[in-house]
């Protein structure tokens, strides 16, 4: 066994030895390889090429290349042998490669030869070869804005180089596809451009005023031309030439009436364009003279005013609304007033006389003249005088004994006492001289008169005379004096009497009362205005910023030294109108600045600007009245009287429209509100009342802790004065008709209430009295077959009435009638006996005798006195035996219906052609006020 295996170990020596000498080389390849693989591929193009050389060949395996190695940790190639006997390989990657994640990759490379036989045995390595790869770029990736949107803004009127730059990339690895080479404005007709590098400029000037804003489109492109996905959005914003001025503020600032205050700029700032100030004074000045006489003031008649306003009585209106009595301004033209604002116009034709019973008597050393007046500068460089208001003498002589004229832009009162009053020189002429006067606008003038001083209030301001002329009194005679309006009356030392001295202007609520004077505080209530600027909130800035507002309420000032002090003081400012149904349309607002810079006197000029308060349209009332629409009692309870309005009631209601439009549709429930009344109106339809004979009666007592008078006539009774609908409801329930010889069936009033002198007028409530005569009672009650007249059924079958409720059955017998006809008989003779004989407590009100004229063809309105008798039913048969005399009874009743259809036909005619004379002009009464 030992000689076997020391053989073996021998013949295993001998082929190691002969192995060594058959394998002696070893493969050579290139000391370094350079290589470029497209991303996303696996082919590696080398170069040189790989081929690996063994000088042992051709002797089989050790002169064949067997494979190649490749060393390095992160290298993802792999490298294959194309074929052994040349030595030919080719490097691969393994995977994808993606350029962005590694653009070249480094490492080592190693050929093997196939040893000395199959298995592989002695093989032997070449020396490491140096490996460079770069990947090659694919053009994948689409260029990206930094940003979708960019804002950039420019000054009106200059053209910039650049406004401002975009910014694209592009995610690919390469120089060629990651650079962005190219953008571009995709937008059409666009004043901009753009170059290569993203900068964007203006190829023209661009106005503020033309546009504001620019919307531009912008894409980008790679050097491979890949143009972005997604277009970047650029906005260019003009701004305007800095000036100075007041910015944020509304041309236009609704307002809705019932509101209370609104600011009129919340977010109001004045642009300083980097400047500093060290004053600052801001006026906002608010103009009303499109709404009525000069602002928003109560539409009430004067009267009503000066007694709301709590004005001694006795005041005579010199310019009332014309009618049958008041006829004077029927000539007049009216100024177009507004919300039943009544003023009158006149361009120096027109002019009126006063007539004797209107002028006061009892004028004396203390008497007030009040007008509301708009006057303009008067034409030609020498102008004449122009007189409001004058009293001169009638004929003979051109005495003016006092009178109201301007004259150059003045205004002059001239008053000429008597020698009975005085011996002596005194003042008789007191001249002012002011802006209001001649500035076209409306103003409230109050002269005062308490002799020798004379005062002028102008919207509530006082203002003393600047000049005071003397003059002798004038002597007594017994001259008549002439009153006249818009002129003054010369009578004498001319061939024909004439007017003189035309006022050109306008005039509204001239009165003129005798007595004490008013205090300055009811002058201020007359003329005050219940619009204007509200400033309450000013208070909480102290002492910060100083402000002051007119009496008007029409005008602040406002003063301070720091800007943002005076940016939130003017953004306190508000407007109020406090009227309940205020006048719609529009308020101008001026607001004027002067600033002071350090060290200069004036440093910079911020321009006036204008707004529009708009007032919208208020919610209008709907006043409605209510009762019993008919009223049955016998002919002798009038003669105590009937209270007619027992069971009166009056309500205003108002609805809210969807939309501010004017539309006739309405939505919503009615809603009821509490305002005043200024009059009611009771109307007698037909006949007027028998002087004497018939009366509507209303106690004093009803009025005591009212605003209320009344005035009574033949045509009815009107009741006046600014007070609450309860008031007026609970007075008109007191006024009770009286009829000592009643002779008509029927009696028909009609009752109308009006808010603001007309604005808003109520329903036509209509009362129906049926008077039931005693007379025909009695006659009855000898034909026990007839029914009385005053039994016969009226619809409905209850007949009510202040005092009665008769049910009239539908089938009555023979004795029911008869003992029915009797117990009138009985009842009707109770009352004759027990009427109580109380005249002395209900007043009557007759017309003064030199007004009877007027008053007799004022008014004149019939109805059809039976009108509710046309529709009485005759009773029902009740036996045969009193057929007969039923019968003769229906053709009298028959006789007498034709009698009453041609008195219908002339009263319907009467009627239709006086009730338009009542709606043209409200009721003028031309009796004893009360």
């Amino acid at each position: 066994m030992k000689r076997i295996l020391i053989l073996m170990l021998l013949a295993l020596g001998l082929s190691c030895v002969r192995a060594h000498r058959v394998n002696k080389h070893k493969p050579w390849i290139e000391s370094s390889y350079h290589g470029v693989i497209t991303e996303n591929t696996d082919a590696v193009l080398l170069d040189p090429p790989l081929v690996a050389l063994d000088k042992d060949a051709p002797v089989p395996y050790a002169g064949e290349i067997c494979g190649f190695h490749v060393q390095g940790l992160s290298a993802p190639f792999e490298a294959v042998v194309l074929n052994r006997t040349s030595g030919e390989g080719r490097l691969r990657a393994r995977g994808p490669i993606d350029c962005e994640r590694q653009r070249e990759f480094t490492f080592i490379i190693q050929a093997h030869d196939c040893g000395t036989g199959l298995e592989g045995h002695a093989q032997k390595r070449s020396h490491k070869a140096a490996v460079h790869v770069q990947v090659g770029d694919v053009n994948e990736f689409s260029p990206v804005f930094g940003q979708l949107e960019y804002h950039g803004s420019v000054t009106e009127g200059k053209v910039y180089d650049s406004i401002l730059q975009v910014q694209a990339s592009d995610q690919d690895c390469s120089p060629q596809y990651s650079q962005i080479c190219n953008y571009q404005i995709t937008s059409q007709d666009t004043a901009f451009a753009i170059d290569r590098n993203g900068n964007i400029r203006n190829t023209e000037s661009l106005s503020f005023d033309k546009k504001s804003h620019y919307k531009i489109h912008v894409t980008a492109f790679d050097c491979g031309q890949k143009r972005a996905a997604q277009d970047a959005v650029v906005h260019i914003h003009v701004k305007p030439i800095c000036k100075p001025g007041w910015q944020g503020w509304s041309k236009l600032v609704d307002y809705e009436p019932g509101t209370g205050s609104k600011l009129l700029f919340p977010k109001m700032h004045l642009e300083m364009c980097a400047g500093s100030v060290s004053w600052i004074r801001t006026t906002v000045e608010l103009e009303t003279s499109a709404a009525g006489r000069g602002c928003d003031r109560q539409s009430y008649s004067e009267r009503s005013l000066q007694k709301l306003c709590g004005a001694s009585s006795g005041s005579t209106d010199l310019l009332p609304a014309p009618s049958g009595v008041f006829n004077w301004t029927a000539t007049l033209v009216t100024d177009g007033g507004r919300d039943s604002d009544l003023t009158y116009r006149f361009d120096g034709r027109q002019a009126a006389k006063i007539p004797c019973w209107v002028v006061p008597q009892n004028l004396t050393h203390q008497f007030t003249i009040t007008t509301w007046m708009k006057h303009g500068p008067s034409p030609g460089q020498r102008a004449e005088k122009e007189t409001l208001l004058c009293n001169s003498d009638k004929t003979e002589m051109n005495r003016h004994h006092y009178s109201l004229y301007v004259h150059n832009c003045r205004l002059v009162f001239l008053l000429r006492t008597d020698y009975t009053q005085t011996d002596s020189f005194r003042p008789a002429e007191f001249h002012w001289k002011l802006e209001q006067i001649c500035d076209k606008e409306w103003h409230y003038y109050v002269i005062s008169v308490d002799f020798p001083v004379v005062t002028l209030y102008v919207d509530g301001v006082t203002y003393d005379p600047y000049l005071v002329t003397d003059d002798w009194p004038i002597h007594s005679s017994q001259i008549d004096v002439q009153l006249t309006v818009g002129a003054c009356w010369q009578g004498g030392e001319v061939s024909k009497a004439k007017f003189t001295q035309y006022f050109r202007g306008s005039l509204s609520g001239l009165t003129i009362r005798p007595g004490k004077i008013e205090s300055q505080k009811i002058i201020s209530c007359l003329q005050a205005c219940k619009e204007g600027l509200d400033i309450t909130s000013l208070e909480s800035l102290g002492q910060r910023i100083k402000f002051h507002l007119n009496p008007a309420q029409s005008l602040v000032v406002m003063e301070g030294e720091d800007l943002e002090q005076m940016n939130g003081a003017l953004r306190k400012v508000s407007y109020i109108n406090s009227r309940q149904f205020p006048t719609k349309g529009s308020r101008h607002l001026r607001i004027s600045t002067a600033v002071q810079c350090f060290g200069e006197d004036v440093c910079i000029s911020v321009p006036d600007i204008e707004a529009v308060v708009m007032v919208m349209q208020p919610s209008e009332p709907r006043i409605t009245i209510t009762g019993a629409e008919h009223l049955t009692v016998p002919a002798s309870d009038l003669a105590l009287g009937l209270s007619l309005f027992r069971d009166l009631h009056i309500i205003s209601t108002v609805t809210k429209s969807d939309g501010q439009t004017n539309t006739d549709h309405w939505s919503g429930a009615f809603k009821e509100i509490t305002h005043n009344l200024d009059y009611c109106d009771i109307i007698v339809l037909g006949e007027e009342l028998r002087a004497g004979l018939e009366s509507l009666e209303l106690h004093h007592s009803a009025l005591l802790g009212k605003h209320l008078e009344y005035a009574n006539s033949s045509t009815g009774m009107s009741i006046y004065g600014v007070d609450s609908i309860s008031h007026y409801t609970e007075v008109i329930r007191q006024v009770r008709y009286q009829s000592r010889q009643a002779v008509d069936s029927v009696r028909t009033f009609r009752l109308t209430c009006s808010e603001l002198n007309g604005r808003y007028t109520s329903d036509q409530y209509t009362l129906q009295v049926n008077i039931l005569h005693s007379e025909e009672a009695i006659e009855h009650v000898n034909h026990a077959m007839a029914p009385p007249k005053y039994m016969q059924i009226i619809h409905p079958t209850v007949i009510e009435s202040n005092n009665y409720s008769i049910v009239i059955p539908a089938a009555a017998t023979a004795v029911i009638v008869l003992c029915i006809a009797a117990l009138l008989v009985v009842l009707l003779s109770v009352y004759r006996l027990n009427q109580p004989q109380n005249q002395e407590h209900i007043h009557t009100h007759t017309l003064p005798e030199k007004q009877a004229d007027c008053d007799g063809s004022s008014l004149s309105i019939t109805v059809n006195p039976l009108e509710s008798f046309q529709e009485l039913q005759s009773a029902e048969e009740v036996t045969e035996e009193e057929e007969e005399d039923e019968e003769e009874e229906d053709e009298e009743e028959e006789d007498e219906d034709c009698d009453i259809s041609s008195t219908d036909s002339d009263s319907d005619e009467e009627e239709t052609s006086t009730s338009f004379m009542h709606h043209q002009t409200r009721m003028q009464w031309g009796s004893t006020l009360h």
